[in-house]
Formats: structure tokens, sequence, C-alpha cells
């Protein structure tokens, strides 16, 4: 892949690679080598991608699209860089659902960083996941990298079997019709120019970023960062800190807000709310 630079174009460096470790890896090079704001790097492979808290993220070659974005938010508070991967997210839903025909927002978010598809039956299964990594915040040189996976043209009779049952594709979604992923890279890009441009202007889609929420009035587990585990409602999300609202007793007005860096995972709950954490 050639660098593309247009006027509404926010990228400023872009490279394709057959296979490479970690994209994110790729664009923090970059970064550190003074590269400006939006680098992006694309790979066909990854052999060493990242999810959070140190999960792995994997996709045979050629079926999923795996990129990773620079920035130098100089523009953005530091206590807005979780805005970036929010755009990143609702410019990849959007472009999902028009290369797809899927219904408008029918890619969901499940907080704090995963694309997801319901099933009719109720069953939630993830499409792709990002991860974001700051440097420097509050300094004069800060950088922000966000990588997303996205499961695209892949079938399910090869999905891992052992996460068949919780995991789907774009392709699956349009009822296996093969997904071009370079239109979808495309389409992404051009839903993110827009995004990034109202950003730096200081314009954020709370809106959009709420409404796709898949979270929201639902009984949620967290499992926290000392092993403990508390089953609660999520009331919403916080358009400020980009946190999640939930129920809390003993909270201000009944309330809480958590944030990423509280939890090693969320899971979607059944069965009672539990008031108080438990030991897993």
């Amino acid at each position: 892949m050639t660098s593309v630079v247009t006027a509404t174009s926010p990228i400023a460096r872009q490279e394709r690679f057959a296979s490479v470790g970690s994209t994110s890896d790729v664009v923090r090079a970059w970064l550190d080598e003074g590269t400006p704001e939006v680098c992006l790097a694309v790979a066909d492979e990854q052999t060493a991608g990242r999810g959070r808290s140190g999960r792995t993220w994997t996709a045979p070659a050629g079926r999923g699209l795996l990129l990773s974005l620079g920035f130098r938010p100089t523009w953005l508070a530091p206590d807005g860089t979780w805005r970036l991967a929010a755009i990143v997210a609702l410019a990849m839903a959007e472009a999902a659902e028009a290369l797809t025909g899927l219904p408008e927002r029918r890619v969901r978010l499940k907080w704090p960083n995963d694309l997801v598809l319901e099933s009719p039956d109720g069953s939630v299964l993830k499409l792709a996941g990002l991860l974001g990594e700051t440097i420097g915040l509050g300094t004069d040189d800060p950088r922000a990298i966000v990588g997303i996976g996205l499961n695209a043209d892949w079938r399910r009779a090869e999905f891992p079997a052992e996460l068949a049952g919780a995991m789907t594709s774009l392709r699956e979604a349009a009822d296996d019709r093969p997904i071009d992923r370079e239109a979808l890279l495309d389409l992404f890009l051009a839903r993110l120019a827009d995004r990034t441009t109202a950003l730096r202007a200081g314009r954020f889609d709370v809106a959009g970023w709420v409404a796709r929420q898949l979270t929201n009035g639902r009984p949620v587990r967290l499992d926290a960062l000392d092993g403990g585990s508390q089953v609660v409602r999520a009331l919403g999300v916080d358009a400020l800190c980009g946190g999640l609202v939930v129920e809390d007793p003993d909270g201000p007005d009944g309330q809480r807000t958590v944030l990423t860096g509280e939890i090693v995972h969320l899971r979607l709950a059944d069965g009672p709310i539990e008031p108080e954490p438990v030991g897993v």
C-alpha cells in the first residue's frame, strides 16, 4: 500500500505489510521517529497481535482487517484522548454496515473495547476488538495508538473451535458473501476523516457513541484487578470520561463510574444482581 494523502484525508503515512508482529508496534516506532499524525499500518497477518490485559488477537492471513493508527493529540486534552478510540470504533461500525448492507446501528459497542453483533437468540458475538495505548500524555509530545482487529472475510467453518460460540465475522453477517477488505478500509478511512476533523474542532458524536452501547440497561459482571468480581446493572456511559456508569447503592445518586483501568474484563451477566463483590 502506498501513502495516499488528500485534502480531506487524516492519513499522513500509511503502509501495508504481508505479515508483522504487531501493527501497533510499527506505529509506535514511527511516532518515536517523529512521523506526523495520523499514521496507519495495515497487515494481512499479525503474529503477535495484542488485546487488553495481555490477551492475544489472531486471525488467519487475509481474513481480518488488522490495523493501527498513530495520533499526536496535542489538540486534545489528556482526559479526552479516550475519544480517539471511540471515533475509530464508530467509523469502523459505520463502514461495516455500509459495506454489508446491515441496518444502521446493527454493529454495537460493548464497553470498553469490542464491536459486536447480537444474534436473534440474544447471544452477543464479537466482531472486532480495539486496543488503545498512550505515551506522554500531559507533555508537549503526547502520542496515542489505536489498534483494531476485525473479523472480515472469515467463514464460520474456519473459526477456532474454542471461540466459535463467541465470535462472528462480516462474512457471516453478510450471509457468506465475500468481504472486500480494501473496500472496507476505504469506507473506514473516509468516515474516520470526518470524525477526526470534527474531534479536532471540539465536536464528538456523543449521541452516536451512546446509542451503539450494548451494555446500557443490562446486568454486567466486572472482573476487577484484585481478582474480585461483581455483578451490577450498567446504566449507561459517561460522555466526559468514557467510563461505564453502573448502579451502586452507596454511590452518589445511587451510581458510580467505572474506568477501563479498574477492571480486567467486563462480561454480560445473566441472573441476579450481586450488590457486593464476591471472590473468584
